[in-house]
């Protein structure tokens, strides 16, 4: 099949669903598939013409965008360029794949794949819910297009059994939904960093114990409960031993949380590393010894995944996708999202129990061996498809 893969960031530069288009893309590619992604320049320095790409042989279609420092629903306006591109090309496959459901670029891509009959698929990847910012662009998106785009997909497909029931609400009949975790690709893991090379980089002293929390720098990753946690258990809870370490890129929230470090007076001991990406970011999951993901709300959030694959516990809030993920008691804890001393005694718990907590990490290790491997998840999806193209 020729498969069309719609995406603003390609590859994996920035957020959890440009890594899964790249690894889908990859693995449908080793089946045999002829992929192509429709991306941008947003987040991807020195590109500044439409140009065409080859990695691993899939093909990629790179639009520079315009007025860069002007997202809209957090996606940037196309190049002009871009429609005339859309509409040359789209004829050439039989199926379309959008990730995300919000944007001014899938509005030309939905266009033209009605008018030339091309079934695509939606996978709104936790963004059905008008939470975050731009909460009232998002409500006249989804008026003005966002339902049309649903209403029109041969399949939508769902992460988790609360995103499927969000689709629902929207209005997708239930036979169109599909439920297909997001997988990873294992064989990044296989042999790991030595440990106590990220505490050796960063300046760690080799006696500390990490608590690590790894993503985006944004309110809705619920942050500021885990510094507030993390101060509650170095001053309340008398427990001294433990740094606490926050990577990721910062979207529009960390100037809050370093001031948040500094009012709890814990600066000397939180460090931030800013984003991490291929050996170091595993690195720093290797060093650790427990992930936390404090989050506000989640769909399917990678990097718990990330954190399994390292053979560590995770403890995390209890919304959304996350509690598919986390086996309570097994494969790490959960705790009631916003509960600050819920989340500083779970974290002491693993923090003061290595037995307990290398046990969870290693079921959480077989955990997504046995259920999201790359492999079995692109079996799922390649299903849908063959589906879609045959009616």
């Amino acid at each position: 099949m020729k498969i069309l893969q719609v995406y603003h960031i390609y590859p994996a530069i920035f957020g959890g669903v440009s890594r899964v288009v790249y690894d889908i893309s990859r693995e449908l590619c080793k089946k045999g598939h002829e992929i192509s992604v429709l991306t941008t320049d947003f987040h991807y320095a020195h590109i500044n013409a439409i140009k065409t790409e080859n990695s691993r042989e899939v093909e990629v279609y790179r639009i520079p965008t315009i007025l860069k420092n002007f997202r809209t629903i957090n996606i940037p306006l196309p190049h002009p360029y871009f429609i005339h591109l859309v509409k040359s090309k789209i004829k050439s496959f039989d199926v379309i794949h959008f990730h995300g459901h919000r944007s001014l670029q899938k509005v030309a891509v939905y266009y033209y794949a009605e008018k030339n009959d091309i079934p695509y698929i939606v996978q709104a990847h936790g963004g059905i819910p008008k939470i975050g910012a731009w909460q009232k662009l998002k409500w006249l998106y989804d008026i003005s297009f966002g339902h049309k785009l649903l209403k029109g997909a041969s399949k939508v497909i769902a992460l988790s059994r609360v995103e499927a029931e969000e689709y629902r609400k929207m209005g997708v009949p239930e036979e169109k939904i599909a439920i297909i975790p997001n997988g990873i690709d294992l064989s990044e893991y296989a042999e790991l960093p030595p440990k106590g090379a990220f505490k050796k980089k960063f300046g760690i002293p080799e006696d500390k114990k990490i608590i690590l929390y790894l993503g985006r720098i944004h309110k809705i990753k619920g942050i500021d409960f885990l510094v507030r946690a993390y101060a509650h258990l170095k001053n309340e809870m008398h427990f001294k031993d433990a740094v606490l370490v926050i990577a990721g890129p910062d979207d529009g929230y960390l100037g809050e949380v370093k001031s948040l470090v500094q009012g709890l007076d814990v600066s000397n001991s939180v460090l931030f590393t800013g984003p991490l990406y291929g050996r170091d970011k595993i690195s720093a999951y290797v060093d650790s010894e427990v992930y936390v993901l404090p989050s506000r709300y989640e769909a399917f959030p990678m990097s718990v995944l990330e954190a399994y694959a390292c053979g560590k516990p995770v403890i995390a809030s209890k919304v959304g996708g996350v509690m598919d993920l986390v086996i309570e008691g097994v494969t790490g804890l959960l705790f009631e999202p916003g509960d600050v001393t819920q989340l500083a005694k779970s974290i002491f718990l693993l923090l003061d129990n290595h037995e307990k907590a290398e046990d969870m990490g290693m079921k959480g290790k077989q955990f997504v061996k046995e259920n999201f491997s790359i492999e079995k998840v692109v079996e799922k999806l390649e299903k849908v498809y063959e589906e879609v193209v045959e009616g």
